[in-house]
């Protein structure tokens, strides 16, 4: 009974200098764990979430696991619900959307819904998906870098120039989508979810939004609202953020309107990366702005 309970010791201990050893960096978000992937050249802590990490609760293990970091990297403007009912080292935190929080976004009088085992949220209050804003997602990277080079966490020249591969990669996806969209700001088009506020923004579209998820068929009072909304918005578009399922894109085809995907990438893709996902999000687009 007591090596049983030794070598669980053990392996908590074990368990514990792993993670000291090789993921110093914690993440709380994919695009987040791509970019500071990308610059530092090392993996990062970013833990296994089931659905939408905005609303992901850690355990007390990963509560520790986060603690434990040499860096704290977030995405702020609200984005980590987690945060308001645990303590954090706050040395060790950088927000990286708060080097533009001038700019935030703040959404009114949004319904609260569900997102599967998510459990039931609002999207009221600050608009956080703001790496949709490719101009917004290099200053999250910038800020990122240079914690990195505050924390000596590697070699800062080596970070220095994989930032700058970074966001020459990430300029090209803004000024695709700039040339893509320009001319076209009074297109109507609508959003599956109210989370395109910044990229709406960004690349000056008009875009009103539902509250739909892509994997659950609306229910009847949905596609009256959507009705409601097509009555002064009379879109021939609308924008999933993942692939939705072959009833709702039928159903919305009797109406006048096509689907397309524009996927944020908030979590772990299950192939590809956060740029291969951000280029065929454009690829996606082009019959949108076709004509």
């Amino acid at each position: 009974m007591i090596s049983k309970f030794i070598f669980t010791l053990v392996i908590i201990f074990l368990g514990a200098i792993g993670f000291a050893q090789t993921e110093k960096i914690f993440v709380s978000n994919y695009p987040l764990a791509y970019f500071a992937e990308r610059i530092l050249g090392e993996q990062v802590y970013f833990p296994d979430i089931e659905g939408d990490p905005a609303f992901w609760e850690p355990s007390e293990e990963e509560l520790a696991n986060i603690q434990a970091a040499e860096l704290i990297i977030l995405n702020g403007a609200t984005y980590e619900k987690w945060r308001f009912f645990t303590s954090l080292p706050e040395s060790k935190v950088v927000e990286t959307a708060n080097v533009f929080n001038d700019h935030f976004i703040y959404a009114e009088n949004e319904v609260t819904h569900s997102h599967g085992s998510s459990g039931e949220h609002s999207h009221s209050g600050t608009t956080f998906t703001t790496w949709i804003d490719f101009d917004q997602a290099s200053k999250q990277a910038g800020a990122i870098k240079d914690a990195l080079i505050d924390f000596t966490i590697g070699d800062a020249t080596t970070i220095s120039e994989n930032f700058e591969l970074l966001k020459a990669d990430l300029s090209k996806l803004d000024s695709e989508l700039l040339e893509l969209t320009q001319g076209y700001s009074e297109l109507p088009l609508i959003g599956s979810h109210p989370i395109y506020q910044y990229f709406a923004r960004r690349y000056d579209l008009n875009v009103k939004t539902v509250h739909w998820e892509p994997d659950t068929y609306p229910g009847e009072d949905l596609w009256q609202e959507l009705e409601t909304v097509l009555a002064d918005h009379p879109a021939k578009w609308f924008i999933w953020e993942a692939e939705p399922l072959a009833e709702s894109v039928a159903r919305l085809e009797e109406m006048g309107l096509n689907s397309v995907v524009f996927d944020p990438s908030g979590n772990r893709p299950s192939s590809g990366d956060f740029l291969t996902v951000m280029q065929e999000n454009i690829k996606n687009l082009k019959p949108v702005f076709a004509y």
